[in-house]
């Protein structure tokens, strides 16, 4: 066989492989975008029609009950997660300074990294019950202190990782030009790496936030759930995913419309911020 006429051989060998694997990516591919598009199809069909001014301004009904919304589980959620991000994206993003830019090399750095690696795969369900021994059997009572809590050690992890990548990646040339000049660290990270790396943060903090924005199991063991209109954070409080799993097991119509109601309503929000995120990350290059 001659050098051509195997090199030929190879060439059909490879282009088969390559065809068969873009196959079985594109298989892959439809697989995930057919289950998504259901998802999606059914949480818009059963979610969109249910809604109204009154699922805005009035509280959860009772069973088979006339009216009602879920203004107090809407309103629960966004001061939960709210606050939770308040807390934990200074807390991330100092971490996450720190490890870029102070702790490359450290064993403290490498603990914290390792650390934070752990918390950031835990499941949810493990930080929910961590708050539950911690704080809630200390306070003997479910509270929206303790939701805010679990929710923020959610948010910390994920806004130290983006907060590390993201530094990481800024040209160690703008720190060299900046330290020539005779600028001191603190304000090179400040005014030079930070600014450099701002949309990256900001994204990786929108991403923190739509995580958050649909955890339920934490706010089981934290938050619990209130059916009634409440703004103290330390009695239990109101969650639209909370809501949504009692209404959605129960055998009332009107309340398993709810539920659709408020899975339509998570869904959207979470979509818009990914869209914000992905707008920020598209700007940053």
């Amino acid at each position: 066989m001659s050098t051509s006429q195997a090199r030929l051989g190879m060439y059909r060998r490879r282009r088969r492989v390559n065809q068969v694997a873009l196959t079985l990516s594109l298989a892959a591919m439809a697989f995930g975008v057919f289950w998504l598009i259901w998802i999606l199809f059914d949480t818009v069909r059963f979610g969109f029609g249910g809604l109204n001014l009154a699922v805005f301004t009035e509280t959860t009904p009772p069973p088979q009950g006339e009216g009602g919304g879920l203004a107090n589980a809407i309103f629960g959620s966004g001061l939960m997660v709210g606050m939770a991000t308040l807390i934990g994206t200074p807390i991330g993003i100092l971490a996450g300074v720190y490890l870029a830019e102070y702790g490359q090399k450290t064993w403290l750095g490498s603990a914290v990294r390792f650390i934070n690696d752990i918390l950031l795969s835990a499941p949810s369900i493990v930080i929910g019950l961590f708050i539950y021994a911690v704080v809630v059997t200390r306070m003997k009572s479910f509270s929206g202190i303790a939701g805010i809590m679990a929710l923020a050690l959610i948010v910390i992890p994920v806004v130290i990782r983006t907060t590390e990548n993201m530094l990481s990646l800024v040209p160690n040339a703008l720190r060299e030009a900046a330290y020539a000049l005779g600028t001191p660290k603190w304000k090179v990270i400040l005014s030079v790496t930070l600014k450099a790396a701002r949309s990256g943060v900001i994204t990786g903090v929108l991403l923190a936030l739509a995580r958050v924005s649909g955890e339920t199991a934490p706010l089981l063991f934290t938050a619990l759930s209130n059916q009634f209109w409440s703004t103290d954070i330390t009695r239990p409080m109101a969650s639209l995913p909370a809501m949504i799993r009692d209404f959605a097991m129960s055998p009332y119509a009107n309340w398993q419309q709810l539920a659709w109601v408020g899975v339509f309503i998570i869904t959207l929000g979470v979509l818009l911020l990914n869209i914000m995120a992905r707008v920020f990350f598209k700007n940053k290059h």
